[in-house]
């Protein structure tokens, strides 16, 4: 079943917790590297981190590491596994963007991604839903 489990970890209310605390933190917890071994991306507008692990690893075990550890529970914050998602959404796109460009951007291995099933592009918000045929194309 871990097989299956998400490669990323949401944290959340992480405010009390600077960038580079929440790295080391995550390097103690895990025993690896951030860079090396796992990415940090900071989501300040909602007071969450996701840590996504390139190095394969139980990530459900991980969160139950992190759960238990004294500082994590000191900064109040909470883990749980990433859900795995179909659709995601891209903002700050260029006017001039196309559904075409934005097919082949996501649908590439190099970017991450996998077949997409639809693109709905919203020109007044610079944005876009693209949604993914299935939920392994949209790390």
């Amino acid at each position: 079943d871990s097989a299956e489990a998400s490669p990323s970890v949401v944290f959340e209310n992480i405010e009390r917790c600077s960038p580079k605390c929440l790295q080391m933190l995550l390097e103690n917890i895990s025993g690896l590297t951030v860079d090396a071994d796992f990415t940090v991306e900071l989501i300040p507008e909602i007071n969450v981190a996701v840590a996504t692990f390139i190095k394969n690893i139980d990530t459900k075990e991980f969160v139950n590491k992190c759960l238990r550890h004294k500082r994590v529970r000191e900064f109040n914050m909470t883990a749980r596994l990433l859900e795995s998602t179909q659709s995601i959404k891209a903002e700050n796109l260029p006017q001039s963007i196309s559904s075409d460009y934005l097919t082949v951007y996501f649908e590439s291995a190099r970017n991450g991604g996998g077949p997409v099933s639809d693109v709905q592009l919203f020109p007044k918000e610079n944005s876009a839903i693209i949604t993914f045929c299935d939920h392994k194309g949209n790390s």
